[in-house]
């Protein structure tokens, strides 16, 4: 293999490495937030709000529903207006961090509310204040669930972003197109699936690990 392709290999890795890690900071927070808000704000909850509950999960469901390429083209006038171009990395990242706090959301949501009730009401009933509730005894037991579906997001985030490659936003996905694809180079695409799985993997084990840590419901 030529040293230009190497070049062309680390830049591209180089490239999606950093619109996972960017997009998935973004999501990741702000999908968590998002994700507390609905947990707290359900019926019946800490900050029982039913009509903003709903509305907020109207609005999450909307942008969860729509497959990513087509959110992506949807956007691109939004990404101009953002990052001044609709090319690569940097215009990559403003779709993938939308699509992605909506499916974060919802993984997260789903691990607040399997925490147990009665914990919560315990904490009531000590006198803890609501946010000291979320802050001290929802997050917690919820944590190897959040970290388990940031492992999630992680993943998906990276066959997003091997996706934003077909419409030049750089990195694996846009070297398989560009030689693997257009120019029948059954090689590099065989090295890019690879390093999709190793890297897919990777993410995998240490999800899996940190998750695992922070479980106290496990033996040490």
């Amino acid at each position: 293999m030529s040293t230009s392709m190497l070049d062309r290999y680390l830049k591209a890795f180089v490239e999606t490495v950093l619109m996972v890690s960017i997009s998935a900071t973004i999501a990741i927070v702000v999908g968590l937030c998002l994700a507390v808000t609905l947990a707290v704000t359900a019926p019946g909850t800490l900050y029982s709000a039913p009509r903003f509950n709903k509305g907020l999960s109207v609005v999450v469901n909307v942008f969860r529903a729509m497959p990513f390429i087509i959110l992506l083209v949807a956007l691109l006038p939004f990404t101009r207006f953002i990052v001044g171009t609709t090319l690569g990395v940097w215009a990559a990242i403003v779709p993938l961090s939308i699509s992605l706090i909506a499916f974060y959301t919802r993984i997260a949501q789903v691990s607040l509310n399997e925490v147990d009730h009665g914990l919560i009401e315990a904490a009531r009933a000590m006198g803890l204040k609501r946010w000291h509730i979320v802050r001290h005894v929802l997050l917690p037991e919820a944590l190897p669930g959040i970290i388990g579906g940031m492992t999630v997001c992680l993943i998906a985030m990276i066959n997003a972003s091997a996706m934003a490659g077909a419409v030049g936003a750089g990195g694996l996905g846009d070297l398989a197109i560009r030689y693997g694809y257009e120019r029948y180079e059954t090689r590099v695409l065989v090295d890019i699936i690879i390093i999709l799985i190793a890297l897919v993997t990777c993410v995998q084990f240490i999800g899996e690990w940190l998750s695992r840590r922070v479980n106290h419901r496990l033996p040490r």
